[in-house]
């Protein structure tokens, strides 16, 4: 058999296999979260919401879900990973259309509220099977997995700018990505093994909550959980915020917005695809605290650039740095105890009862002294990773680096 065509036939045995329906489940959540960042401008134009009511609709939900997420996570430890995952997926499709079909905010916040919890059956349980998968390389598997969400981080404002030229709004993407979410759920009900990433000899529910209070009484949890905490407000908490500071501070109309979202976004897969490769020579932690301090200079010159066109190169430059801030220190949290990536998706889970309260505090904020005053917190993500991340690399106990 000639070379050219078994190359069509591995490529088909990769779209196939397991790890990559488990991989586009996370583009695929990371395609509508985008989606949805880019679209908040329109969304609260559209419902009336304030500044306090968009930060307890990114808050009050991530509180329910650090609720109803820590036992579902630890059901992945005994064996059920495949069953979570395709309930979690139609539970996100039916969130994704009560979310379209929100007529103001308590509508809203009552979607959002049943889609966290389902988005982590549905997306940390499709992480903790890939990881389970790929034993002693957390860090590259974490990479891509990063890179994977990358891809539809940077489709979801594309997306959203088509659909706003369109005329089509916010409401009919959402319900679109209601659809995708329904086909993938079906597909992991087809494709993933019943026993995806399920150990022959599954410990039962009392000893997994055993492990779990022996793993908060460690001290690295709580570093791990901090980090992961604190790079989170480059993260996620300035994509939370990116189109409405570009709106009400820098100016801009809900579609240059738009494409202020798209070039962090598009400059953050440059970063993630670039960080898959850095990481084979680059130790994780050395990259990890260069890009801090890299950070820091680079998000106050953000801030400080007058107008929206000069603030366009540095948001770019901000979407190159942050890459790995979420891959590295997940993967060091993972590596903290190997075997048991459901009790890890647990303590995580537990975790969003303090990490929820932040985009409230955050919202408050920017209600009493202005969005542009609040921007100038989110300079703690790089200090805490300064100040936090170990000084020496230790191995991975899986066998990474």
């Amino acid at each position: 058999m000639s070379a050219p065509s078994l190359i069509p036939r591995r490529r088909a045995a990769l779209i196939a296999s397991p790890a990559f329906l488990l991989l586009a489940i996370e583009f695929f959540d990371e395609l509508a979260f985008g989606l949805r960042e880019a679209a908040w401008p329109a969304i609260r134009n559209d419902l009336g919401l304030t500044y306090g009511q968009v930060g307890v609709l990114l808050a009050v939900p991530t509180v329910v879900s650090a609720l109803l997420e820590p036992p579902l996570a630890l059901l992945g430890d005994t064996g059920r990973r495949r069953a979570l995952i395709v309930t979690g997926g139609f539970l996100v499709a039916a969130a994704l259309l009560a979310s379209a079909g929100a007529p103001g905010f308590a509508w809203l916040l009552v979607a959002f509220s049943a889609l966290y919890p389902a988005s982590g059956m549905f997306v940390s349980t499709s992480q903790a099977a890939l990881i389970e998968a790929s034993p002693g390389d957390y860090d590259g598997v974490m990479a891509r997995w990063t890179l994977a969400g990358s891809v539809g981080v940077v489709g979801g404002p594309l997306l959203f700018a088509a659909a706003y030229a369109a005329g089509a709004g916010w409401r009919w993407p959402l319900a679109a990505m209601a659809v995708i979410a329904a086909v993938l759920a079906m597909g992991a009900w087809r494709r993933l093994p019943a026993n995806v990433a399920e150990g022959g000899d599954a410990p039962g529910m009392r000893n997994l909550a055993r492990e779990l209070r022996a793993a908060l009484r460690r001290g690295e949890t709580w570093r791990w959980l901090g980090l992961l905490a604190m790079s989170d407000l480059l993260l996620d908490g300035l994509f939370g915020f990116l189109a409405l500071y570009f709106v009400d501070v820098a100016g801009a109309s809900p579609g240059e917005a738009g494409l202020a979202v798209a070039v962090w976004t598009v400059a953050g897969l440059a970063g993630d695809a670039t960080l898959v490769r850095l990481l084979k020579d680059v130790r994780g932690l050395v990259y990890l605290r260069a890009s801090a301090f890299a950070m820091l200079a680079v998000y106050s010159a953000f801030l400080l650039t007058p107008g929206f066109a000069w603030k366009l190169a540095p948001v770019a430059v901000l979407g190159l740095l942050n890459a790995g801030w979420y891959a590295i220190p997940r993967a060091r949290f993972y590596a903290s105890m190997p075997g048991r990536p459901g009790t890890n998706e647990a303590i995580a889970a537990s975790f969003g009862l303090v990490t929820g309260l932040i985009p409230v505090g955050l919202g408050l904020v920017a209600e009493r002294w202005g969005l542009a005053a609040m921007m100038w917190l989110m300079l703690a993500g790089p200090i805490a990773l300064i100040v936090g991340l170990p000084r020496e690399e230790r191995p991975l106990r899986a066998g990474g680096d």
